[in-house]
């Protein structure tokens, strides 16, 4: 088994030299302007000549990305858990569509980024034919339609569908058996908790809204940061001094975005070592995230650039870059 690995771990192996390093990202902070920071990245191997936007930039360079992969692997579905959350942001655009009889095609995620193809999934909603969906879906799907029919409650029906999409992608991480795929879903999970907790505190959610809104995870106990959460944000800082996320707490202080850096680079940390592991699916998954993380990063500074944002802006929601 190992040995299937070996040739697609060597051209992932020289891929990575093209990847973007930390200086090359100082350089493209302090390009001038947008247009200066576009060269750049041509100079780099990025297609900007047919990019009619940053968004249509960034989504060739990720096609570039999964094209690659295809090339290297039969089966594609052990990389699924990176694709669950758009299938999840698709079924609830398509709730709010089938509800409203609207139909709000710039809402879905290219079926390319999912493993189901929106059509369809647009579709049985439309017709209330749940049986259609994938099994581990339907429930959650009339659970979330009936929701926003008889409540008109967006948030709740949000909730519902995003706690699902948590359980998927951890439990699709488990599966793998992969130590990287399973510290993806396993952050995925205690990042999203963490962060709603924080939410539901200053917004006064009780204690059945956090009930219904946390995923479960081994590094959290939800049931105490719900409780920290209908307490006050000092006592979820209390609790978290206590879990693998002490680290993240001044962090957390700061901004949401700065909490959602920490943990795109401890999970950038933690791959590090799959340069020296041949023999598993470990660096084509960490090459995947590195790839995302990288396309993340310039987004977030082509973005600085076209709002005219200060470089300090930019600066404190750049990742750490894989090499």
């Amino acid at each position: 088994m190992a040995e299937q690995y070996i040739y697609a771990v060597a051209r992932v192996r020289g891929k990575e030299l093209a990847l973007l390093n930390g200086s090359f990202m100082e350089t493209l902070m302090a390009a001038k302007d947008y247009d200066e920071a576009l060269r750049l990245l041509s100079d780099r191997g990025w297609e900007t000549d047919g990019a009619s936007s940053p968004e249509a930039l960034l989504k060739a360079e990720r096609e570039k990305t999964w094209s690659f992969i295809e090339e290297l692997v039969d089966d594609m579905s052990v990389f699924d858990v990176f694709l669950y959350a758009n299938d999840y942001h698709n079924l609830k655009a398509a709730i709010k569509d089938a509800v409203t009889y609207n139909d709000h095609p710039e809402a879905y995620i290219d079926k390319e980024q999912c493993t189901m193809d929106p059509g369809p999934l647009k579709e049985a909603l439309r017709e209330h034919q749940f049986d259609l969906l994938p099994e581990d879906m339907r429930e959650v799907a009339k659970e979330a339609m009936e929701t926003q029919l008889h409540t008109g409650d967006g948030q709740m029906t949000d909730i519902i569908v995003d706690k699902a999409a948590l359980t998927k992608i951890y439990e699709a991480s488990k599966k793998t058996k992969n130590e990287i795929l399973e510290l993806y879903g396993e952050l995925t999970v205690a990042s999203a908790d963490i962060k709603t907790a924080i939410r539901a505190n200053r917004t006064g959610k009780d204690l059945p809204f956090l009930k219904k809104a946390l995923a479960d995870c081994d590094t959290l106990d939800i049931d105490r940061l719900a409780n920290a959460a209908t307490d006050s944000l000092d006592a979820i800082y209390e609790y978290l001094e206590r879990t693998d996320y002490a680290d993240a707490i001044p962090e957390i202080k700061k901004s949401p975005s700065s909490f959602e850096r920490w943990c795109d680079n401890r999970v950038i940390d933690a791959m590090r070592p799959q340069i020296h592991n041949p023999f598993t699916i470990g660096p084509l998954a960490a090459y995947i995230l590195a790839r995302e993380n990288e396309i993340k990063t310039v987004r977030i500074i082509l973005s600085g650039k076209l709002n005219d944002l200060p470089e300090e802006q930019i600066r404190e929601r750049v990742r750490e870059m894989y090499v």
